[in-house]
């Protein structure tokens, strides 16, 4: 794909995607300002994420409710203040917190700065990496290796890397319906 096609999926993500696209933007801007996250915002990243699932909502969410806003507001304080080169820890830092795997933890960075990340999904990685790798997709260091394909690619067309994300999303839905 070139820039023209990253930019057209992705426009077409939003539109498909509408609550969705409207309530990363609201989750963008809130993390982008306050810097840190509260137990209520984790309860907003994994309604966003499962919102057509209502069993894994509802695990997620009473999973995330076992943090204390200090303890949440503390960890995502400190992740979110590190430079990007510190990428594992920072992965690392947020996935000790209760109900949150490196899906949403993912989520949370890409909503904090889609400029550098984009979403931990099977489908983005195909796009970028081909078959997903023995043992397991979702982990840390899968996941670094998927943002850099994404930052690689974002940068050769001079976008975000959510761009990017959003668009080969996107393209995948609509060739398999």
């Amino acid at each position: 794909m070139d820039k023209a096609d990253y930019l057209m999926w992705s426009r077409k993500y939003d539109k498909a995607y509408g609550w969705q696209a409207q309530r990363e933007r609201e989750l963008s801007a809130k993390f982008q300002k306050n810097k840190a996250l509260s137990v209520k915002d984790l309860m907003a990243v994994a309604e966003w994420k499962f919102k057509d699932e209502p069993e894994k909502l509802q695990r997620a969410q009473e999973l995330v409710t076992r943090n204390t806003d200090e303890k949440v507001q503390r960890i995502t304080s400190q992740s979110l203040s590190l430079p990007n080169a510190d990428d594992l820890y920072r992965i690392n830092c947020l996935t000790t917190l209760e109900g949150i795997s490196p899906i949403l933890a993912s989520i949370i960075l890409t909503f904090f700065d889609p400029t550098s990340y984009g979403i931990f999904d099977q489908t983005v990685w195909k796009g970028l990496l081909g078959n997903t790798p023995p043992g397991g997709l979702y982990t840390p260091q899968n996941y670094l290796r998927l943002i850099s394909a994404l930052r690689k690619t974002a940068t050769k067309h001079n976008l975000s890397a959510r761009t990017i994300d959003k668009a080969l999303y996107k393209k995948a839905q609509d060739q398999t319906t």
